[in-house]
């Protein structure tokens, strides 16, 4: 299985360039430092979530993008082998499962988190959709202002183009995580 930094570095480098910008300006729009942003295309460091994110919205891309294996192969993840990316403040794994091929707008993720602080997630692209369901566990999760509280075998689905959260309340709560942009 590829490394995940190295398909990071890859796509970094292809959705740089698709989008016709330079080095120096992507890591300006990213709020980071060109540096860090030239040892990432080349496939060294360990991004946080945020730094990631904050890639996706300067390139004008979802965040699964960055993520996006070769097309046109089988690809089988094992349980702990996920192209993962983790958050500073919080106890937060997102471990991408699947990708949508072009034109389609849906990504598939694992999320496994601990107690310890929560993943305030700023709005997406206007008309974006996230379903939960968790298997393991219980979580807060939702919009900001109104989330709810879900235990395992429980859904939910919300409008993400708003502020939203997911906070575990139990150790190693587990969730799967499908988000939708149209």
């Amino acid at each position: 299985m590829t490394q995940p930094i190295t398909v990071i570095a890859q796509s970094l480098v292809r959705e740089r360039t698709r989008a016709g910008l330079s080095l120096a300006e992507v890591a300006r729009r990213a709020g980071i430092a060109k540096s860090t942003l030239s040892q990432l295309e080349a496939g060294n460091g360990n991004p946080s979530l945020e730094t990631l994110w904050a890639l996706c919205v300067a390139l004008d891309i979802p965040f699964a993008r960055l993520m996006e294996p070769q097309a046109n192969q089988t690809q089988v993840i094992r349980r702990g082998e996920g192209p993962k990316v983790v958050a500073e403040l919080a106890n937060y794994q997102a471990i991408l499962l699947a990708t949508c091929p072009p034109g389609a707008r849906r990504d598939i993720y694992l999320l496994l988190t601990q107690p310890e602080g929560e993943r305030l997630s700023q709005p997406h692209p206007a008309g974006s959709v996230e379903h939960i369901i968790v298997t393991q566990g219980r979580a807060l999760v939702g919009l900001a202002e109104a989330p709810e509280e879900l235990h395992a075998g429980d859904y939910i689905c919300y409008p993400a183009d708003r502020a939203h959260v997911f906070r575990a309340l139990e150790p190693d709560t587990q969730a799967i995580l499908v988000a939708e942009q149209n």
